[in-house]
């Protein structure tokens, strides 16, 4: 007796690690192209896919043979991270997408939504990037995130946008009482590597707003 329950047990197979997952949003965040981008979104599943056991489901792998006693449980997976893409877009991307019947064809009608017309719109992408003035937004942290936030949707359509470009544009776009604090950008951009240091811009206090006097800290990009 106590053998045939050891045998039970030594046959059971474990669970797939795909079942454990209850709430993909709260692994990864819902495409909309603006908070979220397509690239940080790729990166986001992309990790949880190989965490879970089923990149092959959207990396182009081909999947077992109809006739394959494996193609059941395969199939059944693959729903799942059907669902995952389903349920990390937004209601205008996801009505585009409902059509498609396997992970892999969803995850490629993703991609040509963001990556169709690529040309026209790297074009209109970077005329606003190259255009934004520190004078068209609210406050400086709101011009420096609107940059980062351009920069990210450029890297979408794969022109990606360097620190020292992104830095460069900050300075550009600043009005003229902030000559002094740029020229000191500037100087620094030489020595920069993946890194944006941190700046002070609340100098020069008669050239700003005595209101508020903003402090602005530009992070690293990582």
């Amino acid at each position: 007796m106590r053998g045939g329950i050891q045998s039970q047990r030594f046959t059971c197979k474990a669970i797939h690690p795909i079942y454990t997952v209850t709430n993909i949003q709260n692994k990864v965040r819902v495409l909309d192209g603006i908070k979220a981008t397509y690239s940080s979104w790729v990166r986001l599943f992309k990790l949880h896919a190989q965490v879970y056991k089923v990149l092959t489901h959207i990396d182009g792998a081909a999947p077992p043979a109809n006739t394959d006693p494996a193609y059941e449980t395969w199939s059944k997976i693959d729903a799942i991270v059907l669902q995952w893409i389903y349920g990390t877009l937004s209601d205008d991307l996801l009505v585009r997408v409902l059509d498609q019947t396997t992970a892999l064809d969803a995850w490629n009608k993703v991609k040509d939504i963001f990556l169709n017309n690529k040309s026209s719109r790297t074009a209109a992408l970077e005329n606003k990037f190259n255009n934004l003035t520190l004078r068209a937004m609210s406050f400086l942290e709101a011009y420096y995130q609107r940059l980062k936030d351009l920069a990210s949707r450029l890297e979408d359509v794969e022109c990606p946008v360097s620190a020292n470009r992104l830095v460069l544009q900050l300075v550009r776009g600043l009005p003229s009482e902030f000559d002094t604090i740029a020229a000191l950008i500037n100087q620094s951009l030489p020595h920069r590597t993946r890194h944006v240091p941190c700046f002070n811009l609340s100098g020069n206090a008669n050239a700003l707003e005595r209101r508020h006097q903003p402090t602005l800290y530009i992070l690293a990009l990582g």
